[in-house]
């Protein structure tokens, strides 16, 4: 029979705690390896459904269903679009960012020559009036939106078009990107809307006064901006300290393919599309997974272009190409790619 000294002795022994240790510390970086691919595995999971929502929405992805036949009229020194669908259930207003006007929300046609149909301007246009929304969309007066007269401008020509169409009494939403953002955040104090969409954007609250019948606010933002998203989260906090419901949802970068921007881009041919990836393969603008390595806007792919004899492309088309490339990056740039998710944010609350 062992005696009780010897027991206690050996257990405290130093060669005796080595065993139990080691497996501590096996244990411990095998739950820390689970853990890294579990995360890994998550954010590949949804890296891979975000391709797969872009590569399942293709340009014509309405075609069958709805037609773009807008109105175009100028009130109040501006111009505004709109279209209603039949037995419409809700008013959409949409306000574009810096250097954009009202028609890239809709294709060129008998009813607008002069409208550009960017691809994710167009995109959220038939994603609303498949779901019923009347759209209205105007330019701003200048280059990027203001926040003083212009907010009695846009409040003045939505209710004057709601009440000519007699609309009036239906939900009324919003969704502004970028500096339509921010207008959409201060245009709400003045507007009686049930819900809005601030896109790529923080808003202007740290420069009002927020009453708690200040609508919902969804934002829909790029985590590569880290300066924006630490806004966004300092102002998602502040309303709800007052009582305000928000809601988020974050937009990340996916790759590029062959067939990408044939897809999303209504007039460019699947064989150009090739071309253009292969091009951004060869000059390095992209990763061996088809990652955009730098922002659209700073990949010289328009150079590269001029350079290469290989291409016949619509010069009109550099502007949808140019908006694509951007997303792909997903550091500042409109998106339609979470549409069903911005519109039954609209919907959850229109009752």
């Amino acid at each position: 029979m062992l005696k009780q000294g010897y027991k206690s002795k050996a257990w405290n022994s130093p060669q005796k705690w080595k065993v139990p240790v080691l497996a501590l510390l096996g244990i411990s970086l095998f739950l820390i390896l689970v853990v890294f691919f579990l995360l890994k595995s998550h954010n590949d999971g949804q890296q891979s459904s975000l391709a797969h929502e872009v590569f399942k929405q293709r340009w014509n992805i309405f075609e069958s269903s709805v037609q773009l036949h807008p109105t175009r009229e100028f009130r109040n020194g501006t111009d505004l679009i709109w279209q209603i669908p039949k037995s419409p259930k809700a008013v959409l207003f949409l306000a574009h960012g810096c250097n954009g006007r009202a028609v890239n929300f809709w294709d060129q046609s008998p009813d607008c020559p002069s409208c550009i149909g960017l691809p994710e301007e167009r995109l959220l246009v038939l994603h609303g009036l498949a779901r019923g929304f009347a759209i209205i969309t105007i330019s701003s007066l200048g280059r990027c939106w203001t926040f003083g007269e212009e907010v009695l401008i846009g409040n003045d020509i939505i209710k004057w078009w709601t009440n000519n169409k007699k609309l009036e009494k239906l939900p009324l939403v919003a969704l502004g990107a970028s500096s339509g953002g921010y207008f959409v955040s201060v245009l709400a104090t003045n507007v009686r809307f049930s819900r809005i969409v601030l896109m790529i954007a923080e808003g202007m609250f740290q420069q009002m006064d927020i009453e708690q019948n200040y609508p919902p606010t969804l934002f829909v933002h790029m985590p590569k901006d880290l300066f924006r998203q630490q806004k966004i989260d300092e102002n998602m906090e502040m309303l709800r300290n007052k009582g305000i419901n928000v809601s988020v949802i974050e937009c990340k970068e996916f790759p590029l393919s062959s067939n990408v921007l044939a897809d999303r881009i209504p007039g460019l041919d699947q064989t150009i599309s090739a071309k253009l990836f292969k091009l951004f393969q060869m000059k390095g603008f992209i990763d061996q997974n088809g990652y955009m390595r730098k922002d659209g806007r700073t990949t010289q792919w328009k150079k590269a272009l001029k350079e290469s004899k290989n291409f016949l492309l619509d010069k009109r088309l550099v502007p949808h190409i140019q908006e694509e490339l951007n997303l792909a990056f997903a550091y500042h740039e409109m998106t339609s790619l979470h549409s069903d998710q911005i519109f039954k944010w609209f919907e959850s609350h229109m009752n």
